[in-house]
């Protein structure tokens, strides 16, 4: 018999969702949920935004409905998906307990995904790192096999969490018997989709580093920031050539626009790569390239800003979806940590 497939994906509830969840997470998962082939649970991952926001849990409160809200728009159907609050399910805490002895601290320590991100936040904790940091991929080998997940999407910097994860059920299973399901990770194929640079050209774009575009945001606040968003540096006049690499005008051109999007706004290529190859031998200016990026962002966001007006006028509906999904995601919880704490030998009083 086929095993069944099983999705668990997410978000961090620490500000609203923006156009490089859009490409790199949330387009997917609306994908592998309509395809019929996935039974999907999408986690807003409250317990984790607490790590590095312990000392303001109202940011992190106040953005589930945010987050939240951003997924339905996208198109998270929660009649054929478990969208659900992570702190609320508890048996997800008790698997992270039972875990940790399953890790030692060497190995917890050199995850380059942790590294990485400690790296990044130096100046946020100093010599002050909280010990939940080190121990979030643990935390994640919890939600992932709660559900008996057999697919996480990741981006490629967060590989490195699921082969941990992939090496606590095997030792898992090794100790106790076949329990838990064995998950993978799939990285999307679209390499340019998987991490969009900033609108100020940063490798990186982030909330808190203020060079996004938000899904939430207005048509002219769309406007004003792929107005001032940067290029080529070298391209000084239209007739100089221009980079194309490295140059987020371009880069989300080509992850956002479709072919009608070029009949509609610029009949006179036939498509990305005759307007990339014209920027690169020179002709071709900064203004024109970002008016057509505007036309684009403004027909994939409309529909998506719509609706979530839509629903944001009704909060105690999205709070009742988050609600059922989450005793959904408490069943399905409860089952694993039965039948792991049998394995353990830890069922005493049935």
């Amino acid at each position: 018999m086929e095993q069944e497939k099983i999705v668990l994906t997410g978000d961090r509830p620490t500000g609203s969702l923006h156009i490089g969840h859009l490409s790199g997470a949330l387009r997917r998962r609306v994908a592998m949920q309509n395809s019929g082939e996935y039974k999907t649970f999408v986690m807003i991952a409250d317990a984790q935004a607490l790590i590095d926001n312990a000392d303001n849990p109202a940011k992190v409160r106040k953005n589930v409905l945010e987050v939240a809200l951003d997924n339905l728009a996208v198109g998270v159907d929660p009649q054929k998906s478990t969208l659900f609050v992570q702190s609320q399910v508890s048996e997800l805490t008790e698997l992270y307990f039972y875990y940790m002895n399953l890790v030692t601290l060497s190995r917890a320590e050199r995850n380059p995904t942790v590294k990485s991100e400690l790296a990044e936040k130096k100046e946020k904790f100093g010599v002050s790192i909280p010990l939940g940091f080190l121990t979030y991929p643990i935390s994640q080998t919890a939600d992932i096999t709660a559900f008996n997940a057999t697919h996480v999407p990741v981006g490629e910097d967060q590989l490195p969490v699921i082969e941990q994860a992939q090496e606590i059920v095997q030792k898992f299973n090794a100790i106790y018997g076949p329990t838990l399901v064995m998950p993978q990770g799939i990285v999307e194929i679209n390499e340019k989709a998987r991490r969009l640079l900033g609108t100020d050209g940063g490798k990186k774009m982030g909330k808190s580093l203020g060079n996004v575009i938000n899904l939430s945001d207005d048509s002219d606040t769309i406007a004003k920031k792929i107005k001032d968003m940067f290029t080529d540096p070298n391209h000084l006049r239209v007739s100089d050539p221009g980079e194309t690499e490295n140059n987020p005008v371009f880069q989300y051109i080509s992850v956002f626009s479709k072919p009608e999007h070029f009949q509609a706004f610029l009949p006179e290529y036939a498509g990305y790569e005759e307007l990339a190859e014209h920027y690169r031998r020179g002709g071709l200016g900064d203004v024109k390239v970002k008016r057509f990026l505007n036309e684009v962002m403004q027909d994939v966001l409309r529909p998506i800003r719509e609706k979530r007006i839509e629903l944001a006028k009704d909060p105690a509906t999205v709070w009742e979806i988050l609600r059922s999904g989450t005793i959904k995601a408490r069943e399905q919880a409860a089952s694993t940590l039965k039948r792991v704490k049998q394995a353990m030998q830890l069922d005493y009083f049935t």
